[in-house]
C-alpha cells in the first residue's frame, strides 16, 4: 500500500466567523482512522483566492500528497475553488466540462440558470466525483486532488468513496500508550531513540501533586512498536518511576 500523505482544506469564511461550526475534520481523521491511516495535515482558510491557490500549491508539493477540499465550488461570487485549482496545479483557465453541463441540466431541469452552469466550467483534464445528493458534480485532478462541496452531507459520502478506493486494504495501527509521574523532559533520552516508522508523542500535565507524562508510541509494524514502548518501560523501572499502561 503506497504512504499516502492525506491533507484536509476546509475553505470557508463562516467557520472562521464561527457562523458555521466544521464537521470536516472530524469526519475525515475518524474515516483514515479506521484505515490505518493519519492526516498529515488539516488547514481551515478564508474564501481568498490568493490564499486558497498558495494553499493548494503547498500540499501538491508534499510527496505522495492527497489533497481532500471542502467548499468553494458553487456558483455564488464566493466560490473560487474551481478557478484556484485551475492556477495552482494547471494554467489558470477553465472549460466547460461537458458531462457535468449536462448532468446540471437534468438535475435542475427547468430551474436552469447561467449562475448553476458555472459549476460545470472546471480545469483541464478534470475527473467527475458523483454527488448522491442533489447530482450537482464535484471534481478532481490528477487522481491525487479532489475538491468538493462544503455542505458535509454531500461531501462526506465523496471522502468515504475516494478513501476506499484510494485505500482498500486496511492496515492495522498498532498504539502503546502509558502515563507515568515524572515530567516530560525525563523522557527525552527516550524519544531521541525512536526510530523511524514509529510515531510517537508526549502530553505532559501539570496536577496539584507533581507532574504526568502521557506517552504514545505507533506503528504499522507490531514488533517495531513492541520495542519502541519497551524502551520507555525499560527506562521509567530503571528509576523507579510510576507508570500505568493505558488501554487505547
Amino acid at each position: 500500500m503506497k504512504n499516502y500523505r492525506f491533507f484536509a482544506l476546509i475553505i470557508g469564511t463562516e467557520i472562521l466567523n464561527h457562523r458555521r461550526v466544521d464537521k470536516h475534520f472530524d469526519f475525515v481523521s475518524t474515516t483514515l482512522l479506521k484505515k490505518g491511516q493519519t492526516l498529515w495535515g488539516s488547514l481551515v482558510i478564508k474564501d481568498d483566492p490568493d490564499l486558497i491557490v498558495e494553499t493548494i500549491r503547498l500540499i501538491a508539493m508534499q510527496p505522495d500528497s492527497i489533497l481532500l477540499s471542502f467548499g468553494g465550488i458553487g456558483s455564488t461570487p464566493d466560490d473560487h475553488t474551481r478557478k484556484c485549482a485551475s492556477i495552482a496545479l494547471r494554467d489558470g483557465t477553465l472549460q466547460v466540462h461537458q458531462e457535468a453541463m449536462q448532468i446540471i441540466k437534468n438535475a435542475l431541469k427547468d430551474r436552469i440558470s447561467p449562475h448553476s452552469l458555472k459549476m460545470a466550467e472546471l480545469p483541464a483534464g478534470a475527473d467527475l466525483i458523483p454527488n448522491p445528493i442533489n447530482q450537482m458534480p464535484a471534481f478532481s485532478l490528477d487522481g491525487r486532488f479532489f475538491f468538493m462541496p462544503g455542505f458535509p452531507q454531500m461531501s462526506h459520502p465523496m471522502t468515504n468513496t475516494i478513501i476506499d478506493t484510494l485505500l482498500p486494504n486496511t492496515q492495522i495501527y498498532y498504539r502503546y500508550t502509558l502515563t507515568a509521574t515524572c515530567r516530560e523532559s525525563f523522557l527525552i533520552e527516550i524519544m531521541e531513540q525512536m526510530p523511524n516508522g514509529v510515531e510517537f508523542s508526549s502530553l505532559p500535565k501539570q496536577l496539584e501533586d507533581g507532574w504526568q507524562v502521557a506517552i504514545s508510541v505507533a506503528s504499522h509494524d507490531e514488533v517495531l512498536a513492541q520495542k519502541a514502548f519497551e524502551l520507555y518501560i525499560n527506562f521509567l523501572e530503571k528509576y523507579n518511576i510510576f507508570y500505568i499502561k493505558d488501554d487505547v
